[in-house]
This record gives C-alpha cells, structure tokens and sequence, in this order.
C-alpha cells in the first residue's frame, strides 16, 4: 500500500535518546564526581551540554517535538521516586544533607545503608532502580528536574514533550518496603499518588510544556481487571484536570491487549503505540476498538532496540493504514532509543557496505524523520531514498555472511539425546563430591575480577600498537598469577582466573566466533555508569578455535585447587546482542550452543572439573506475555543443556543469574539441569532462596551474600546473617557462599575486603552446624 498524504503533517519525534555522549562524558562526569575530582557544577555542566547537543541533533535531522526529561544521570525510575518524593526512611537525611549526594547513596548505597533494589527493564538489559513504598508512604510533588530540562530546551526555541513514568506503570514496577507487609499491594496507594501528579503536570504546563508523555510500559504485561479498573481511573482523573498540558499515555515492547481499549476511551488527547513485529496485533486491536477518532497517534514503526535498517517501504504502508484510525498520526521509534548506540558512522573498522545495514540512534531518527515525510507528502517525496533502503536490504539478504550452509546442517542434525546429561543429576552429584572433596558450604566468586587501570592501559595500548601481543599477555599472566594468588591465601574453595584477558562477557567471545560484527563506539547503558558494547550477530555462528582453554589451564597450573571454567551462555550471548532479525530466536540460539559446546568439551578435555556457563538474561528475555513463554522456555533451556550436556558425570556445570524476577522462572532452572546455580540475592534478602525452596529445587545453589554493585563493604556478620537466612531455605550440603555477581566493576580494595568477610562468615555458620 502507498501512504496517502496525511491531512495534518505528520511529525517526526522519539520518545529518549541515549545519554552518554558520543565519547561517554557522561560516565565520566559521575565517576569523576564520586571521586571528588568534579564538581557538582561541572557535572551538572556536563549533563547540560549533552542534553542541548542531544537536542540540536535531533532538531537538525527534522525531528519536530524533541524529548525532555528522559535525560539521568542514573536511572529514570529513580527520577520518578524523587519526582514523587519516595525516599525510603533510610535514606532521607542524605536527600536533605544534599540532594545530590542522596539520589547516588539511594542507587548505589554506603558503607552505612543500603542501595535500592535493582532489576531488569521489562525484557531489557537496562536496569531500573526498584522503588520501595509502604502504607506509610507520603507523596510529595518534586519536579524540579523536568521543569528545569524543559525550560531548556524551550529556550532553545525548541518545540519540546517532557516524558514522564506514568502513575500505574509506576506503582507497578515498584515493591513494598522493607518495613511493610509483604503481601503489600503498592497500586493501593494510586489515589494518593495522582495529585502528586496532578502537581507537576500544572507546573510542566506552566513552564511552557503543550504535550506531556506517561509512559506506561506495564500494560504490555498481562494485568488483571483490578488493574485495569485502577489503569482507567487513574487517566479519568489526569485527563479530567483542567490545569494540564494536552495527554499522550506511551506503550512499548509488546501488544496491549485487554488495556488498549481502556486507553482509547480515556480522556487523554493521544496515544504512542509499538507497531513493531515485537507489538505485532496492535494495529488490528486498535481497530477493532474503534480507533482513536479526534485524537493524535504516534506510531512505533521504527525498532528502537535492534539495530538494523528499517524497511521504509513497509513501515510506510503499515502508517498508511493507521491514517484511518486516527484524528493525526505522527511517527517515531517503537520506544526510547535508549537502548541502541549513538552514531554507526562511527564504527570505521566495520565494512562501509555493511554498515549500511546499520540504524543506530542518530540514522533511526533520519529513518523518523524519512517516514514522516512520506506518510506527508507522499511516497514520491522520499523516492530516493526508498529506492536506497531497497538496495541495501537486498544486499543483507542476499550477502555471504548470513548463511553458512555447515552451520546449518548440523543445528538441523541435532537431537533430544544431545540436550542431556549422561547420568541423573543424584548420580553426578556424588560423581562430583568424590572427585572435588569440597568442604560444606563451599565458597567461590562468580567469574571476573576487578579490571585494574594497569589491565586496561594494557589493553589500549596492544589496540594503539604501543604494547605487542607479548608484553600484553605478560600483563594477563600477571593478573592472573595475582588473582589466583589471592583467593588461594583468602581460602576461597573454588576459584576463577579473573577474566583478566576479556573486555566484556559478550563481546570477549563474540570477537571470536564467526557471525559476529564487533563494534568500536556502540556504546549502550546497562546501569547507572556502567555501559557495555553489544556485539552484532549478522550471520551464522560457529567457533573456529577454543576461546577460554589456554587462559583457564594457565590459571590451573598454579594452584591444587579447582578453577572453574567461565562462558556465557547461548541465551545471553543473544539478548546482551544486537540479534538478527531475520530468522526464528530459537535457531539463531542452537547456533551459538553448538559452538559453546565445542568449548565446554575442549575445557574439560584439559582438565577442568568445574565449568559455569552464565545465563543471567534468561529471566531478561522472557516475554512479556505469559501465552508467549512456553515456546520461549522451551528452544531456551534446550540451548543452555544443548551446550553442557556432552561432559562426563564427575564434571561439575555451574550457572549464573542475576538482577531479575526468578520466581517467573524457577522451573526453567529447574529444567536447566545445572548442577549448581548462583543468584543474586543481597539486595533481596534471600528472596530468591525461599522461592527455590517452595519449588522444590534439587540442586545446588548459591544465593549471593555480597551485592557487589554497591561500593560498600558487608561486614562477615552481614554475610554470616545472608547465609543463615539462605540455611532456613537450602539444606547446607546443597548451599554455596558466593557474591551476587562479577567483581570487575569494583576496586582491588573492597573486593579483598569483602571476599575476606566472606569466607570468615562461610567458616564461622560451618562452625555453628559442625556445633549443633
């Protein structure tokens, strides 16, 4: 179908932009302002001068209504806690002492307090701080932060949309404090949050602001008609208030379902809906609701968390179809760029005809602003650029790098036998204690080691050429021999070699199996100041060489005892990348297991008696939909037991997860067949030990007792109560005592403190059992 001229002019817009900067002065900012080096004032500069350069881009591509307070520097919920005043009890000093200084104590705590919980963004690797409300909580409007940001871009004579959490998808995503019930229900408080919200759309309004956006993801979610009953109360109320700027509530990552109609009756003037493949049933639902007559859609028809080119000549027949259902349509990604990079212009060592194929932020937006133009004017008016777009889909299709026939035909070749373990999980785990004489409650640490400057200079230099390939793996050797050295005199049972060689838990391996493209500047925030680079998957996976079996019997050559193994796993490798997009998840998965497997069993042919494969985005990539998770469970814990179901019964399999929901999953780690899982749990208070325990989970685990991203130290008491807690819950011969996560992002300092802390705590709770 070719779009017809819209009768209004269809506007190009986006819902978030990425933060960092194109050479992450973001990141640095913070960091150098938690280590006193920059100021409050030269940070806030920082983040200022970002913003307007955010900002003027987008204007100059032709985006029409740019963005405002989608810009953090931490995270966005956090912003929405204090936009609303939700600073738990313990952490409201900080705030008034310095409002600064508190909203970082509250992400990332002190040696004193805790940090909010953090966990995973719907389906995405972004993590969010997780507000924590009781029956006591008292909101406060605070919109300081939006109102601020907005008179900036309006001062720059920009036509500017501040986008705000929504009300219910807030309340949603938060949990009950630590002093509340747990069976608190926080979208009880609802009533009491809207005036709040009331509050700061007067003053967005007052400040100049014509359109604001409620983003309200979890409606993408499976809700119950309690929720939907609140969702429609809570836009009565907002759109009924006579002091506000014009509505548009957003929905992204998924269909609607049950809450679009509530949506469409509501008294708002727009709706931003996901037309993506991801959201695919949204446009015959808005449909069949009647449409959106007298109000303004925006539709999501460019992917705004893959990286691929959009096909322009179907998003525009899919916008040529909603004119109909709409008073105005207007275009922009399916959500927040957020989740991609910044520029693929700048990736210079990847082939310019490839590069083609690429979409980061900035060519979404051109992608945008292209669309917008069409679905105006007519396709003739972008014909260029349609016949362009063309060209290069045919070209990705039709290139060498996606298909390698080997590859295929033996994902096709395998079979149920390959998918598992030789021998019962009760029969490898006595295989395992006769050949690992663990003692009880063993301890380990989940894979790297902090990265130290001297490693990273290291790095740099062998890509400057400063350093060679020798002097560089000296630096690795070095590390290794010193990380092996000191879990060795803290009395760790199980070690690792530190990871010191790798540069990311994807990348390191994707640089090194085929199918992958490797970028220099696809930066994308996971957390806080930590960003990663997803790698590409472009093509057909396989593993040319072993990637991890030198560094490993390296590391073994140097101590009696056992080092484990570390690989990540082939449901991780897809979601922390940018996947393709043209074939089925499930075959892209069997691919990358079959190439781990070749590394699972070369590990253990050297000698290796203990192998992690880490998993911690299988809860991560979970749909959304509860109809969706079957299908996704099952190609998902066929991959992971696909690549560690060739190694002999005395072999010991470990895996890891962390920063999510386990409670969804707990049968699908049940169905993993891992001999040993650990978890994160510091932060959750061992939510997650009680949760396997009402599974009935017959394996070995090991419930974090260190949250390591915190800066600050657990005493061996604090771990010793960790580890009581998780006793109540495992048995002690099934329970390990580990740190929530890998130990790169902390300092040499903490990390020997609390990893002293907690052995003593592992030795001081096997002191009580041995006594009782």
């Amino acid at each position: 179908m070719t779009a017809k001229p819209a009768a209004t002019a269809a506007r190009a817009t986006v819902y978030g932009y990425p933060r960092q900067g194109p050479d992450r002065e973001l990141k640095k900012a913070v960091e150098g302002y938690w280590k006193g080096k920059v100021t409050a004032d030269a940070l806030a500069a920082t983040a200022r001068e970002l913003r307007r350069s955010n900002w003027r881009a987008l204007a100059d591509a032709g985006v029409h209504e740019v963005p405002t307070g989608d810009f953090s520097y931490y995270d966005h919920v956090l912003d929405t806690s204090v936009m609303v005043g939700a600073v738990p009890e313990r952490h409201r000093a900080a705030v008034a002492a310095d409002a600064l200084d508190g909203y970082f104590a509250m992400a990332r705590g002190t040696q004193e307090v805790a940090p909010l919980e953090m966990t995973k963004w719907f389906d995405t690797n972004y993590h969010y701080l997780v507000p924590e409300l009781g029956p006591d909580t008292v909101f406060t409007a605070n919109s300081a932060k939006q109102v601020a940001e907005l008179s900036e871009a309006v001062a720059l004579g920009l036509a500017a949309r501040p986008v705000l959490l929504g009300p219910v998808t807030y309340l949603l995503l938060s949990k009950p404090a630590p002093d509340a019930d747990p069976d608190f229900a926080p979208l009880t408080l609802l009533d009491r949050l809207l005036p709040v919200y009331a509050e700061v759309l007067a003053d967005l309004r007052a400040a100049g602001a014509e359109w604001v956006q409620l983003d309200e993801p979890a409606l993408v979610q499976d809700r119950t008609p309690a929720e939907l009953n609140a969702l429609g109360r809570a836009y009565r109320e907002l759109g009924a208030l006579t002091d506000r700027p014009k509505l548009l509530v957003a929905s992204y990552f998924d269909r609607l379902g049950d809450a679009l109609p509530v949506l469409a009756k509501a008294p708002v003037e727009g709706l931003a809906l996901d037309f993506t493949d991801a959201a695919a049933g949204n446009l015959d639902a808005l449909a069949a609701a009647g449409g959106l007559p007298g109000k303004r859609l925006v539709a999501g028809v460019v992917n705004g968390r893959n990286i691929w080119i959009n096909d322009l000549t179907r998003s525009l027949s899919t916008l040529g179809t909603l004119l109909g259902l709409a008073d105005r349509v207007d275009v922009a990604a399916s959500c927040s760029l957020l989740h991609v990079p910044l520029d693929a212009a700048a990736e210079r060592d990847i082939d310019p005809q490839i590069v083609r194929w690429l979409a980061f932020a900035k060519q979404k937006s051109a992608e945008i602003v292209t669309l917008a133009k069409g679905l105006a004017q007519g396709a003739d008016a972008i014909a260029a650029e349609l016949a362009a777009n063309r060209a290069d889909l045919a070209s990705r299709a039709g290139s060498a790098i996606t298909r390698d026939p080997a590859v295929r035909e033996r994902a096709a070749a395998v079979t149920d036998a390959d998918a598992r373990r030789s021998q019962p999980y009760p029969d490898r785990a006595a295989a395992q204690r006769a050949h690992l004489r663990l003692p009880l409650l063993p301890t380990t640490t989940i894979g790297s080691f902090p990265q130290t400057s001297e490693l990273r200079a290291a790095r740099a230099g062998l890509r400057a050429g400063r350093l060679d390939t020798a002097g560089y793996e000296e630096r690795v050797r070095s590390e290794i021999r010193e990380v092996i050295g000191f879990q060795e005199k803290t009395g760790l049972d199980v070690l690792v070699h530190g990871e010191a060689e790798r540069n990311d838990m994807v990348q390191y391996f994707a640089e090194q199996l085929t199918g992958y493209l490797a970028t220099q500047h696809g930066w994308v925030q996971s957390y806080g100041t930590r960003y990663v680079r997803p790698p590409i998957l472009a093509g057909d996976i396989s593993r040319p060489e072993p990637m991890t079996v030198r560094w490993t019997t390296y590391a073994q050559s140097l101590t009696d005892r056992p080092v484990k193994g570390m690989l990540t796993g082939p449901v991780t490798m897809l979601a922390w990348s940018f996947v393709r997009d043209d074939q089925p998840l499930g075959e892209t998965a069997r691919q990358v297991a079959l190439a781990l497997r070749d590394e699972v069993n070369d590990l253990e042919a050297a000698g290796t008696s203990v192998i992690q494969v880490d998993e911690p985005a299988l809860r991560e990539t979970l749909p959304l939909r509860a109809a969706d998770r079957p299908a996704y469970l099952a190609w998902a814990t066929e991959a992971f037991r696909l690549t560690t179901s060739g190694v002999r019964p005395e072999t010991q399999i470990h895996t890891h997860m962390c920063y999510a929901e386990f409670g969804d999953i707990v049968q699908a780690i049940d169905d993993l067949d891992a001999d040993v899982i650990s978890l994160e749990a510091a932060r959750s208070h061992m939510q997650v030990a009680r949760e396997l325990a009402v599974h009935g989970y017959p394996r070995e685990a090991g419930p974090g007792v260190y949250d390591i991203h915190s800066p600050r130290v657990p005493s061996a008491e604090e771990a010793a109560t960790l580890l009581r807690a998780g006793l109540e819950a495992i048995p002690a011969e099934r329970l390990w005592v580990n740190p929530d996560c890998g130990l790169k992002t902390r300092g040499w300092r903490e990390t020997r403190s609390s990893l002293e802390n907690l052995v003593t705590a592992a030795r001081t709770v096997r002191t009580e059992l041995s006594a009782s």
